[in-house]
Parts: structure tokens; sequence; C-alpha cells
């Protein structure tokens, strides 16, 4: 065994290799390890460690933190006290009294596997041609005939204790062999050297994907039915569905959406299996605990008339949810999680594509491409056998384990705004990007707009794209702002909260008002926030999920100041507008408010476009001092930052104000006249 810290480094490039191709391994699935001697810093002796990946980290992006790292002694002592498979789960609450020094991450279950096999690297994957084979009908025949005795076959047994002790004998009494397929699972493979561990991982699945390659029918799906939807089209349709489907599968709790239109979804849905496959569900446990058991899949043909589509979607949901509960009502044993809700994690609409749902985007995004790896494992065990997942009881003792339980009551508590999708207008800068910054931080996924494309593109880098997406939009066009709440649809699955904050200002006495004048201010956030409020509540009524409408006003909505005419009517255009659609939209439990800020200088796109000129030379202060002047003049001689606003944004959006709508907060630092009355 060589040096602790090369070790170490050596299995954290080994699994940042291995995890970042998702047909080797899917995110935050399988498991690397390595064993090394460390000096005991109380004893002074030697002591032998195991460093595996710890529970929920990433091969892709593990980091040394994400290792656990205990005695292999202690580990190993635990065959001896180990009460059999009957009680095997109460081994991963020893793993704790295993663990050296501050123990790192939290031990995962397959840590016995890396643990009890004798070899000083051991990985765990789940590459998708491996689990074609272990998902196969015939799955340890088809072993034997790819690798003879040099890769052995695990029949199906649920991760832990007892699988580990049950690879370690067969790695025992079989030198010759590199690793072995889990029925139903994956792949596990061992060396003598990091390098050569993966080696073997790499020989394994490329051994079996060139068997699938070369022995496997080239229709594993049946015949073609239809092509898919054109692009175009199709993602209209993606769009248009995305609202109902978002709120269907929010029936029990608020859920994030992605949409995927890849070639191996569409040609998956295109043949005439898919609707037998898909009812058989996942396979191996991280895909179904991700997926769910199995997936909703629309059966009308692409061309069907939207009004039919969504009828039958509706049906098909409510069915889904029975059968949900009934799987739930045949397997529940009395200590038994209660029942987490009986929504679908994963919609298939033949020539569309595939919606996909969690509490957030990554956990959204991340289901899809598990299903993705579920189509890949379908075709290769139907090409060369029949698909064969693991049974309904099964599955079932993996999505309700106790220990999978316990994971999730170990999560931290949701953000206030967690699950929400806003759409905020203007974000490329000033208040817009201090609204947009905020609501991300307290959970939101945000859709950046802005008719600058750099601005928008800089804000949504910032956050993520897990977060944000950037849309280019001019809000006085309507079919552009139709685009960017389609692109929101898309992106998240559909819209809960607007922020009509775009605009522009032009100070000039009324004679020097030109009409250009008038119609610019006008088209932008008169005509601009009912464009946008139109298109967002048709989403959010389609969802059915209520939502939020903020409009950023001002203070000059209600106060009348000098050379200000166009401005001034444009922004009380906007504070009705929230009256209007407060009394509208409250059937829909979308609640409309507003904001009115005033003196915003500092960070302001608006007075750095030459606003703060025009309004220093009104009030004959230097513009560098204007935003100090707007404090004076205020009750509590405070400067008005877009953070400021951005926190009236939150407040009226986070819940707590559940009951307020068609009301204006004022953001002004106190100025009389602007009281509402």
């Amino acid at each position: 065994m060589g040096r602790v810290n090369d070790q170490v480094q050596a299995l954290l490039a080994r699994s940042h290799e291995l995890g970042a191709d998702p047909a080797t391994t899917n995110y935050a699935g399988g498991n690397t390890s390595a064993k090394g001697v460390e000096t005991d810093p109380v004893t002074g002796d030697p002591v032998e460690l195991l460093w595996v990946k710890g529970s929920g980290g990433d091969l892709g992006t593990l980091t040394e933190r994400g290792l656990a790292v205990l005695r292999l002694d202690r580990l190993r002592a635990l065959v001896d006290v180990y009460p059999g498979v009957d009680r095997e789960d109460e081994m991963v609450a020893a793993f704790d009294y295993c663990l050296h020094g501050k123990g790192g991450a939290a031990p995962s279950i397959d840590t016995a596997m890396h643990g009890l096999v004798d070899a000083a690297h051991v990985d765990h994957l789940h590459p998708d041609a491996g689990i074609a084979l272990a998902a196969a009908a015939d799955g340890e025949a088809l072993t034997k005939e790819v690798f003879g005795d040099r890769v052995l076959w695990v029949p199906w047994r649920r991760p832990g204790f007892q699988l580990g002790l049950d690879i370690a004998a067969i790695a025992r009494e079989n030198p010759q062999a590199i690793g072995v397929i889990l029925g139903g699972h994956g792949i596990t493979a061992w060396g003598a050297t990091s390098a050569q561990c993966q080696e073997r991982s790499r020989e394994i699945i490329r051994r079996a994907t060139e068997y699938l390659a070369a022995r496997g029918r080239p229709d594993p799906f049946g015949a073609k039915l239809h092509d898919p939807l054109p692009a175009a089209e199709r993602r209209a349709r993606a769009a248009a569905l995305a609202p109902l489907l978002r709120g269907l599968a929010s029936t029990d709790r608020p859920q994030v959406g992605h949409f995927t239109d890849s070639d191996v979804v569409l040609d998956f849905l295109a043949h005439a299996e898919h609707p037998r496959l898909a009812a058989l569900g996942t396979s191996c446990p991280d895909h179904f605990l991700r997926t769910k058991v199995k997936p909703l899949v629309l059966d009308l043909p692409p061309t069907a008339p939207p009004a039919e589509v969504a009828a039958r979607l509706r049906e098909l949901h409510e069915a889904y949810r029975e059968d949900y509960r009934a799987y739930y009502e045949r397997n529940a044993a009395p200590d038994s999680p209660p029942m987490r809700g009986a929504d679908p994690a994963i919609v298939l609409v033949p020539g569309v594509g595939m919606f996909s749902y969690g509490k957030d985007k990554q956990t959204a995004r991340v289901a899809g491409e598990f299903y993705v790896n579920a189509i890949n494992v379908m075709r290769g065990a139907e090409s060369v056998s029949t698909y064969a997942p693991i049974d309904e009881a099964e599955k079932f003792r993996i999505e309700y384990w106790a220990l999978e339980e316990a994971k999730l009551q170990r999560m931290p508590a949701p953000k206030p705004l967690a699950t929400r999708v806003a759409l905020v207008t203007g974000a490329g800068s000033g208040i817009g990007k201090a609204i947009a910054l905020r609501l991300a931080a307290e959970g939101a996924c945000v859709v950046v707009a802005d008719v600058n494309a750099d601005a928008a593109t800089a804000v949504a880098d910032e956050l993520g794209p897990d977060t944000a997406v950037a849309v280019v939009a001019d809000v006085t066009d309507e079919d552009a702002v139709t685009a960017a709440v389609d692109e929101a649809c898309l992106a998240f699955g559909g819209v809960d909260l607007v922020v009509n904050n775009a605009g522009l200002s032009i100070s000039k006495p009324l004679l020097e008002t030109t009409t250009r004048d008038w119609d610019l201010q006008h088209g932008v956030m008169a005509r601009g926030s009912f464009l946008v409020a139109k298109a967002a509540a048709k989403a959010m009524v389609e969802q059915g999920m209520g939502g939020d409408i903020v409009y950023i006003a001002s203070k000059n909505a209600v106060f009348a100041g000098p050379n200000n005419v166009a401005y001034g009517a444009a922004k009380a255009d906007q504070a009705h507008q929230v009256r209007l659609l407060a009394a509208e939209l409250g059937e829909h439990g979308i609640r409309v408010n507003g904001v009115n800020p005033d003196g915003v200088v500092r960070g302001s796109g608006i007075f750095a476009g030459g606003w703060g000129a025009q309004r220093a030379a009104v009030y004959g202060v230097p513009e560098q001092e204007l935003g100090a002047f707007y404090a004076q003049r205020t009750l509590l001689k405070r400067e008005v930052l877009p953070e400021h606003v951005a926190n009236a944004v939150f407040a009226l959006t986070a819940g707590e104000l559940s009951h307020t709508t068609g009301a204006h907060i004022p953001v002004d630092a106190g100025v009389a006249a602007a009281f509402l009355r």
C-alpha cells in the first residue's frame, strides 16, 4: 500500500474519470474506495484505513471531504457480530463506531462491500451496459458467455452488509476474477492499484458494450409507430403541455420540472414496445429511487388534438395515483414509512419527449438523466434477451427503506422559495438583477429576462444552470413575451412568480415630451407589464398552483413630480393594473401586488442611462450627489438601494403575506407626499 496522500489523490482522480460519463455511472450513483496505512496519532502505531465515497456524494465532483474514513480492523470485526440478513440494516449505525478521527462523510450502505473485499481498490458502478446484462432475464448465462470466469454473477440482493459478504466471498474464492455483475443492479470491480481497478471497471463495461453491439438485434423496441414531431412543433407542444403536467405532478407537493427531447427518448417513444417496457419500471435501485416505480405514459399519437391530450393526461394522472396507492398498500408493512406522494416523477409523451420532476431543478434534471439510463438498459437487455427488472416487492423495500427514510429526514429544511419558478423582467441590471439574485438565494429558479442579451446571460451565469436561464425579451413584443414564458415552462416546468420590473425613464417638461417619448415609456411599462402578466397568468391558471405577480411601480405612480408626465403616467398605469388584476385573478389563487421605490440611484440601470443627470438638473444638484439628495428629503434620511426593493419582493412572495393582494409597498425611506390613501 502506498503513501496515504497518494492513495487518496489516486482515488479522487479515478472517481472523477469514472463519474464524468453518465453511461458509466449516474449522478450521485456508485462508489469507489481505497485502502492504505496511516500512523495513528494517539498510539503512534500504523493503522489500516478505508477511504470510501460517503453517502449522497457524486463521483464526478468528489472531494476529500466527501470521503468516509474508517478503520479496517474495526469494520472487518463487524463480521463477528453480524446478526444476519434480517437485521442487516443495524450494521449501518455500527459503521459510525469504525470511523477514524473525525471520520469525514457519513458512510453509505455500500461501505461493507468496499471494506470486506480483500483488495486495495474497489469500484461499484451503474453502467448502462452492465445493468443491461444484470436486468436481462438470463443475465447469469449472459455473464458467463461474455466474461467466462473473469467476471462472475451475483443474484439480486438489496444493498447492505450481506451483499458485501457475498462479494467478498466470491473475490476470495475466485482469485482469477476481476469483478462481478450484480443481478438487477450494476457492477463491482477490484484491483491492487487504483489504475488496475479503474482498468478492470472499464474492461467490464467495454466488453459488455461490445457484446450488446455485436449480438444485439437492431429493433429491440419493436416496430416503429411514428416519427417525432418536427423540432419547432415539438418544443411548442412541450411548452403548452408543461404547465398542465407540472400542476398534475404537484398534486401532493410542489415540484420543479425539466424537459428532455433527446434522440434516445424520442426513439424509445416512437416504437411499439415502449408501453410494455415502461410499465415494467426501472431496475437499478439508484434509478427507481429517482424516477419512481414507473412513469406515466401518454397513450395518444403525437398528432392528437391538444384538448384531447390534456383531457387524457388528467385521466391518466388520476389512474396513476390510484395505481401507486394500490402498489403502496400491497407492499407496505406495519412499520413502513407513510406514503410519500402518488404523483409521477417521469411523464412520457410520444413524439414530444420526457418531463421529469423533483424538489428542485437539479433533482428534476437528474431524474430525467436516470430515465435515459433506464432506456439504454432496456434497449440492451431486450436486444439480447428479455428485460426483467427486479420485482415490485423488492422495489418497494428499497423505495420505503427505513434507511432511505432516515436519509430524507436528515435533509435540510427547504428555503422559503424552494420549488418556485420566477420570471423577472429587466433582470440584467439594477433593481431587476438584485431581485433575481435575492429570489435565487431564497431557493427559487429564475428566468432572467432582459432586452440586453449579454446582461441577462451574465446574471444567469452568476446564478448557475440549475438555478437560472437567460432569456432575451423585449416586453413590448407580444411574441417575445410569449416565448419568454414558454422558455420558463421548458426550463423549469412552468412559472409561479412574475416580477414586472422592465422600465426606462425620460425626464422632460410637458411641452418637450414627444409622442415617441410617451409611446416608448408606456410601451415598456404599461403595455409590457400587461403582456407579461397576461402570458404568465395563462400558464399559472393552467398549472392550478396559484402564483404571484409583482409590479415594480414607483413613488411617481401616486406623487406628482415636475417634468415627469410620461414616466409618471406609465407608472400610474402599472399601479392600477395591480388593483385590476388582483380583483380578477384572485379566484385562481394568484396574488398581485406592487412595490413603489423611489430614489434608487446606486446600481440602477435607469439612472445610469441618463435619467440621473436629468433629475439632478431638475433639482439643481450634482449627479453624483443625487442619491444623498433623495435620502435627505425622506423621513428616514436613508438612501434606497436595489437590494431594498428586492427585500420587498421577497416579503410579498415568501408566504408570510399569503393573504395580501392588491397592495402597494412603498420602498422610499418615507416620502410623506407619496403615502397611500
